[in-house]
């Protein structure tokens, strides 16, 4: 079954409310690793509701998903053999420590890049605070179907990535994720079972289990609340970036880092593999 343009672009998504307490975000930080040290306060308040307690901000991520619909049937979609290409977080305020929101997703375009290149989805969510009618956050996604090309989607032009600076990074810091990271990381709203089942991920093509996307972006975004926003969530603005390889639990993430005024640019690669996982990064901090 192929992809159908009309089908996909139109999908008939329904709004998501979804109630956080603060125990959901903290699950949400350690599944990044926050608390690692427990000596660093600068974490703590992540992780512990008696100090000041705040929301991780890449939480918005996670918030008000639609759940892994591309793997219904009428999606045409070969959903084992879907990727996070892309992923952009802004956050219009800063996450509630605690809140109910609700969710507006859409399909907003489709790219076929041709047959046996893949297809290009991209979805957008808007998230509202119930209570004040708040927009907290807009997410875009892009999901890299890479069985799917050639189903005679218009030609569009795929938007181009955030470029790097070209000089030496001025900051790095390296992150170590839990050999259990991932089955820790899918209790906060990611079932896809291609990051907890061995049989799963072999028939993907993988030796293992990989990282959620979304857990590798949270480590680095993790890098950048450490190394220029002194852990403080008000001071992260929005987040974007490329997926380029998958991690997988317990490899090191290595967060490479230019700052130019209030844009930091980033890229994050496997210590292990010298692999570049993430790229074209880019946050903008207060």
């Amino acid at each position: 079954m192929a992809i159908d343009y009309e089908k996909i672009r139109n999908w008939p998504f329904e709004p998501v409310e979804q109630t956080y307490t603060h125990k959901d975000a903290i699950l949400y930080a350690l599944g990044l690793g926050f608390g690692a040290d427990p000596l660093d306060e600068g974490e703590l308040h992540f992780v512990f509701e008696e100090e000041g307690f705040s929301a991780v901000p890449t939480m918005a991520a996670v918030l008000g998903t639609p759940g892994f619909w591309v793997r219904d049937p009428e999606s045409g979609v070969d959903w084992r053999q879907v990727l996070h290409g892309e992923q952009s977080i802004e956050l219009h305020r800063p996450l509630p420590p605690e809140a109910t929101v609700v969710a507006e997703n859409e399909v907003t375009e489709v790219i076929d890049k041709g047959e046996g290149r893949g297809a290009l989805i991209y979805t957008t969510r808007r998230i509202s605070d119930k209570a004040t009618g708040e927009l907290l956050a807009t997410n875009v996604s892009t999901t890299f179907a890479r069985a799917d090309g050639g189903f005679g989607g218009p030609p569009v032009e795929q938007p181009k990535p955030h470029p790097l600076p070209d000089r030496d990074p001025d900051s790095s810091l390296d992150l170590a994720t839990l050999p259990q990271a991932a089955l820790i990381y899918r209790l906060s709203g990611d079932p896809n079972p291609l990051h907890a089942s061995p049989s799963v991920a072999k028939a993907a093509g993988f030796d293992a289990p990989i990282l959620h996307g979304l857990c590798t972006l949270g480590v680095a975004g993790r890098a950048v609340l450490d190394t220029y926003c002194d852990h403080d969530a008000a001071r992260f603005k929005s987040l974007k970036l490329r997926f380029s390889a998958p991690a997988f639990p317990g490899e090191t993430i290595r967060t490479e880092m230019w700052k130019d005024g209030g844009v930091v640019s980033f890229r994050a690669r496997v210590v292990e593999r010298d692999v570049v996982v993430l790229n074209n990064g880019r946050v903008e901090i207060g």
